[in-house]
């Protein structure tokens, strides 16, 4: 830090906010810690009565903070994000589009353990919409080593931490299971609760059927759906380890790759998830879904709707957070289920 004239200050950087009263209309910082002093600057300093400023030197190795901001923005990723301008020191990434935005925990937490930079993100695996603020960082420091930024930069690897990704499925088909369903005893209430879900992820049902609970009738409905060429097939009820409960062999003896047969999620504990070999997901929906606000089935279905295909590992990692706290009135998505 030195103190220099206020007309040789072009370049230099700020060390303390720069206050400009202007009686009776306004009085607050009009330069921030950190602004690198440009000519348009040297007049208004001057009338504020600023001959002389505090500035750091930028010596070789060392990096400005809003140029740092920018490399760390770099490493979160482009697609479908929008970078906001240093403010600062600081850059904020929003969302471009509506879709399931997904964060590489380990090397963000490999980036952040790195000693004066920062990269906090909004919690992954969820649905964003379009200027939804995904992401902000910063160096600490006004300025850094540029040792340091490259050691973020190492620790980050050659792929984005951040991604969003659109929504592509488009179609699917609703294969409601039960006796009484098919028989008319009862009402399906189950297909139009599915339904409303879907739609919220420009997922439109183009195939209903009701085959009852024997095995071969459901295989054949689910046939007849990938026939129709749906982008997902879901099967509601029948999820339970009942004895009559044929869903689950239903779907594997339709053909499909189980990845998992129950989750560490309440609600929802017997979700089953698989695919076929063209990808197509088939889901088996336990009955919480009809009538609990939030289950299992919510925290899968953003990224299923994208394309992502799931593995065991994501299951796996719902136990923590897992659990629904039953919230009267239930706010989710903006609570701690799933996170």
């Amino acid at each position: 830090m030195k103190l220099i004239r206020t007309e040789d200050a072009v370049g230099h950087v700020l060390c303390h906010d720069m206050t400009q009263i202007i009686p009776g209309v306004s009085k607050g910082p009009r330069f921030r810690k950190g602004h690198v002093v440009a000519p348009e600057d040297i007049p208004v300093l001057l009338d504020m009565g600023k001959t002389q400023l505090y500035v750091l030197e930028l010596e070789e190795g060392m990096v400005h903070e809003n140029d740092a901001a920018r490399r760390l923005a770099t490493l979160c990723g482009t697609a479908n994000m929008r970078a906001s301008e240093p403010s600062e020191g600081k850059i904020e990434l929003t969302s471009a589009c509506d879709g399931v935005f997904l964060v590489d925990s380990g090397r963000l937490a490999a980036v952040n353990a790195t000693d004066e930079v920062m990269i906090a993100t909004r919690r992954g695996g969820f649905a964003v919409r379009e200027g939804d603020k995904l992401a902000g960082m910063r160096v600490i420091p006004l300025v850094v080593a540029e040792e340091t930024l490259s050691a973020a930069e190492a620790a980050a690897g050659t792929e984005p931490l951040l991604r969003v990704v659109p929504y592509r499925l488009k179609t699917a088909a609703i294969i409601a299971t039960g006796s009484e369903v098919a028989s008319g005893r009862i009402e399906d209430a189950f297909t139009p609760v599915v339904e409303e879900k879907l739609a919220a992820f420009g997922i439109s049902c183009i195939y209903r059927a009701t085959p009852g609970d024997g095995r071969d009738d459901i295989c054949a409905a689910i046939a007849e759906a990938r026939e129709r060429g749906v982008d997902l097939v879901i099967c509601t009820g029948g999820m339970s380890v009942d004895p009559d409960d044929n869903t689950p062999g239903a779907i594997k003896a339709s053909g499909a790759r189980i990845v998992t047969y129950g989750a560490p999620v309440l609600p929802g504990a017997m979700l089953l998830v698989g695919y076929y070999d063209d990808g197509t997901p088939v889901l088996g929906l336990p009955g919480c879904v009809m009538y609990a606000k939030a289950t299992i089935f919510d925290l899968v279905l953003p990224r299923i709707a994208a394309g992502i295909e799931l593995c065991k590992h994501d299951f796996v990692a719902f136990g923590e957070g897992g659990l629904c706290l039953g919230c009267k009135p239930c706010t989710f998505p903006h609570c701690s289920f799933g996170r």
